[in-house]
């Protein structure tokens, strides 16, 4: 008797997996794998029948196809975090949808795993994703009850800690306690509470979409969507069916109907980066939504309304493309409602270890080590570089140092070289004809490059590809600014990135 009822209890605290795959054979073997190490297992073969699923029943985690026979891997994420906001997702992708799986990341999946399927690296895939959904589970328990406490109170020494946000998918964001950092908390809680448009601007890399986060995670709809776009990555052809929806037969490859992502935002806040990159007819479409409150699917004459806040965002200046016809003038009125502009990492010196101290916490999670710190001098390596990249190059380097550093603090030398010994433009060098070189008495030892002798196409093609590469190398690679060196857009240094097979 006493051992049925532990049997019961037990089963009653198994976490629940659901598989999502149209390949059988794969399905039983993760079910019988998984049953075995102790979890409760259900699986479909089409991504439909995971939904009619997941509305009768909650799953702790979901394992995904990313590739299904009715609906693909990035719409069913879409679903099942809202249907879901806590559950952990898993995609399972084949080799040419890694591109594509890293995007399903960056929408709120866990991780992504390809094939073939390896049992050890499923199943600590699979524990990392729970133990990270508990985590966030008892540290956004722990914010609400701190929140809530009355007797809860602010220390009043002089020194206080960075400050930080939860995300529902457990991270945390580092705010910083430089001016910039504190003033730009400030416009967070006075904003978040208003149903305003925002636009925020800043270069590549100095935390637009965690900025967005923050501001949903303070509004009144925190426990709504936030759906995150970028529609820089949006072919001009899907960006409507992204966006807004589409019927079934709309157009070639339209199978089923499909919701767009102002439908699955619908009562939460969407977030458009690079909104600079829409094409006219969809800036059209986005213009009514703005008006009228109101989606149409491609190929439908219904009206959808949705309740939606919209956080914009860019790195070009969208004034000017207004002035050049690029982007709608009464669009930008309309989102421009407020406007915030994230500071380059280097303008911001005293942030610099905050950050770092944050990415080496997270590093040390995902690469299972346990570095305790920097070495003096590898401080103030990262104290002095340029930081084209901002916080997202910053990640990356501390990531690469944990991976590194054989002992307990990270050293100088494991830095990548450009920090240890940072190269710039001198006088003597060799450079492109038609590229000047200045420098601005404000902000000495950085390079302002201008044209002379006619625009880039009056150059060879060698010379061309040369120039390119030459810029880009010395502006460390950011395409942006070698856009803007070149006095080109970025869609044409695409192009001629590809045209001269330069892979970066």
């Amino acid at each position: 008797m006493g051992h049925g009822l532990s049997e019961q209890v037990q089963c009653l605290f198994m976490e629940k997996i659901l598989i999502i795959d149209d390949n059988n054979d794969i399905c039983l073997l993760l079910e019988r794998f998984l049953s075995k190490q102790g979890y409760k297992t259900a699986s479909v073969q089409r991504g439909d029948d995971g939904l009619v699923l997941l509305r009768k029943e909650a799953f702790e985690l979901v394992i995904c196809d990313f590739k299904l026979p009715d609906i693909d891997g990035l719409e069913m994420l879409r679903r099942i975090k809202v249907m879901h906001p806590t559950t952990a997702v898993i995609i399972i992708t084949g080799y040419s949808d890694v591109r594509m799986a890293v995007q399903t990341v960056k929408h709120g999946a866990y991780d992504y795993v390809t094939k073939p399927l390896y049992p050890d690296e499923i199943l600590y895939t699979i524990k990392a994703a729970l133990e990270r959904r508990t985590q966030s589970l008892s540290q956004a328990k722990n914010v609400s009850a701190a929140n809530g406490s009355p007797t809860a109170k602010t220390s009043g020494a002089k020194t206080t800690p960075a400050k930080t946000a939860l995300a529902p998918d457990g991270k945390r964001f580092i705010f910083g306690k430089s001016r910039a950092a504190e003033q730009l908390q400030k416009h967070i809680d006075l904003i978040a509470p208003t149903d305003m448009s925002v636009i925020i601007t800043g270069e590549t890399g100095t935390g637009k979409e965690f900025v967005a986060n923050a501001i949903h995670l303070k509004s009144k709809r925190a426990d709504k969507p936030f759906v995150a776009i970028d529609c820089g990555a949006l072919g001009k052809e899907l960006a409507g069916s992204e966006l807004f929806g589409h019927v079934k037969g709309s157009f070639t490859g339209a199978m089923s109907d499909k919701a767009g992502s102002f439908e699955y935002a619908n009562g939460g806040t969407i977030f458009l980066d690079e909104i600079g990159n829409l094409s006219y007819d969809n800036q059209i479409k986005l213009l009514r939504v703005l008006q009228e409150r109101k989606i149409r699917r491609i190929g439908s004459n219904q009206d959808i309304p949705v309740d939606v806040r919209i956080i914009v965002a860019t790195n070009e200046d969208l004034r000017e493309a207004v002035r050049q016809g690029k982007f709608r003038e009464d669009i930008y009125h309309r989102i421009a409602e407020f406007e915030m502009h994230l500071s380059p990492l280097r303008e911001r010196k005293s942030d610099i270890m905050i950050f770092a101290d944050h990415f080496l916490e997270v590093a040390n999670q995902q690469l299972e080590k346990d570095i305790l710190g920097f070495e003096e001098e590898a401080k103030e390596k990262l104290k002095d570089y340029y930081w084209h990249g901002n916080l997202r190059e910053l990640q990356n380097v501390v990531k690469r140092a944990v991976l590194l550093t054989p002992g307990d603090y990270i050293e100088a030398d494991v830095l990548p070289q450009e920090i240890i010994s940072p190269q710039y433009f001198s006088p003597e060098e060799t450079v492109p004809t038609n590229i000047q070189i200045n420098y601005d008495p404000a902000r000495p030892g950085i390079p302002v490059f201008t044209q002379s002798g006619g625009n880039l196409k009056s150059v060879s093609e060698n010379a061309e590809r040369a120039a390119i590469l030459k810029v880009l190398e010395k502006t460390g690679y950011n395409k942006t600014k070698a856009a803007e060196v070149l006095n080109i857009d970025r869609k044409t240094l695409y192009n001629k990135l590809k045209a001269y097979d330069i892979h970066l």
